[in-house]
């Protein structure tokens, strides 16, 4: 069985377990909506894949704006990051 880290997350939370605060994101609008509601002034958007080295990829990105996380949802592949 493969997971995305978001449906992990969303089962550990199920089952009682501590997980941070994060919102899958498949639209640009949904992206936003996502970073108003955590709030703050960073946040981490992480490409959802069944691979490993997503980090390394370039895959887990910190944003300062809510407009550059929306520029991250709208490339086409992570080496566009």
């Amino acid at each position: 069985m493969n997971l995305h880290e978001y449906q992990a997350k969303r089962l550990f939370a199920d089952y009682g377990l501590p997980v941070s605060v994060g919102y899958a994101a498949d639209t640009s609008d949904e992206a936003v909506a996502a970073a108003e509601r955590i709030g703050g002034k960073a946040w981490v958007c992480k490409v959802q894949v069944h691979a490993g080295g997503r980090g390394k990829a370039g895959g887990v990105q910190l944003v300062d704006s809510i407009e550059r996380s929306v520029r991250l949802r709208n490339v086409g592949s992570v080496g566009d990051w």
